[in-house]
């Protein structure tokens, strides 16, 4: 009787947040999706929408979902996943209200701020409970570590013998590129729904978690290994943590200058030679430099007269850890690569061509004439003819452009069979590997002589 009574009021608590997120009461005589959600959902996707054992179900975190497609899952469930199918228990009018319901913004904007954070941290592992040694006898430094997309699981593989090493779960819809630690030991893992996981690669072991977002992009490792940084689209912040037991140590609410527009961060990268984090913004024409090294330079916010502090007029500093360095653009730019000594950065901007944007003086150093959406964070660099060359595969196009990264110019354009995701090589290989994604060729690769740019 007492556990009845507790899910009733369970029950009513979970309906009670569910109305309360509802923009607007149902109207007489339609199925009242709040309430259909509170019994259906609320156990997996939280009370409040942003995620539980299941994915958040809020439109910032649905990505490219369609109301058809969400309607079709509600319907027919998910395979390999643990999302049931209600057709047998829902009616067709039921099921759509559902599925507007969930691209529906709630009445008061999502937020996870620092203390939601800290609720879900956890330390699974103590430093001192890790083995002094690799438990297997692969090569520690020569492993791959295998995201599975489909059934949410990552296989370390041995490098060497192409043995499986470890197999063990994740949680759902890893991002494709997990970050190191310095030594290699450590592993990083986000997952689009914010949980960001520490595993062992010497134990065999997750070492803690802790949920920084509702919608995560990626995340980046300092190079000192001690911190790591998350980009996130819901809520528009960025979350550093420490990189030993994943504990939050800032949020930064990303907005522009003025405080009055927010963005989404598209990516966070680590500058190593610089000592610090850079991230590109998705809705506000600035790049962001945060620096982490305890005896990094000051940051000054806006012009100044004379920097020092007995001039009379001492300038505006960002105060605190993780100071954020504001560099204004006139568009917005995505998907970065940066030169070797990260002195400049090439960013792509959304009406097609890229940018060249120098770290130091954080001036435009040259545009570059690229058509289509070049994927500049897949490109690679290497030394060609006496220079270095930067090749980037295209989103839209079959081509592949080349740039001298010493007079940054397009120097060739290679034609593909469609458009590319990837480029791939090794220092001491002659050649390239490139894929195709899209089009009636997607499953076709190239390999590209880097010396002669022929297929």
């Amino acid at each position: 009787m007492r556990r009845a009574r507790r899910a009733e009021g369970l029950a009513a608590a979970a309906l009670a947040l569910a109305a309360a997120w509802a923009p607007a009461r149902a109207e007489a005589g339609a199925p009242d999706a709040a309430a259909l959600y509170a019994r259906h959902c609320a156990g997996c996707h939280g009370a409040d929408r942003l995620g539980g054992m299941g994915p958040a179900l809020v439109p910032g975190a649905l990505g490219r979902l369609t109301r058809e497609r969400a309607a079709r899952v509600i319907r027919d469930g998910r395979p390999l996943t643990q999302m049931p199918a209600f057709g047998g228990r829902l009616g067709e009018a039921e099921i759509a209200a559902l599925a507007a319901f969930v691209f529906t913004p709630p009445a008061r904007p999502p937020r996870w701020d620092l203390a939601a954070i800290r609720r879900t941290h956890r330390v699974l592992a103590r430093a001192a409970d890790l083995p002094e040694r690799p438990v297997h006898r692969a090569d520690p430094m020569n492993l791959f570590v295998v995201v599975e997309l489909g059934d949410h699981h990552v296989t370390v593989l041995d490098g060497d013998r192409f043995e499986r090493v470890a197999r063990f779960p994740t949680h759902r819809a890893l991002h494709g590129g997990p970050k190191f630690s310095p030594d290699g030991r450590f592993v990083y893992f986000a997952s689009r729904d914010g949980w960001i996981s520490k595993y062992d690669l010497w134990g065999l072991r997750y070492v803690a978690e802790v949920r920084a977002g509702i919608n995560t992009r990626n995340i980046a490792v300092s190079h000192d290994g001690r911190f790591v940084a998350v980009a996130n689209y819901l809520p528009q912040t960025l979350v550093i943590l420490s990189a030993a037991d994943l504990a939050p140590i800032r949020l930064i609410e990303v907005r522009d200058a003025a405080g009055e527009r927010p963005s989404r961060v598209s990516a966070v990268y680590t500058a190593p030679p610089r000592g610090s984090f850079v991230a590109a913004l998705k809705d506000v024409p600035e790049m962001w430099e945060i620096p982490y090294l305890p005896d990094a330079p000051p940051v000054y916010r806006g012009p100044m007269h004379d920097w020092r502090a007995d001039s009379g007029e001492p300038p505006a500093v960002a105060e605190g850890p993780f100071p954020v360095r504001r560099i204004p653009l006139d568009a917005v730019l995505d998907d970065f690569f940066f030169d070797p000594g990260y002195r400049f950065v090439v960013g792509a901007a959304r009406g097609g061509g890229a940018r060249v944007i120098s770290l130091v003086t954080g001036a435009e150093v040259r545009r570059l004439p690229i058509y289509g959406l070049p994927h500049l964070g897949s490109g690679i660099s290497w030394m060609r003819g006496g220079g270095r060359v930067l090749a980037t595969p295209n989103l839209r196009r079959g081509a592949i452009s080349v740039i001298d990264m010493e007079r940054w110019e397009v120097v060739a354009e290679i034609p593909t069979l469609g458009p590319g995701f990837f480029l791939r090589s090794h220092a001491r290989s002659p050649y390239l590997w490139a894929d195709v994604f899209f089009g009636p060729h997607r499953d076709a690769m190239h390999v590209i002589d880097k010396r002669t740019l022929r297929i």
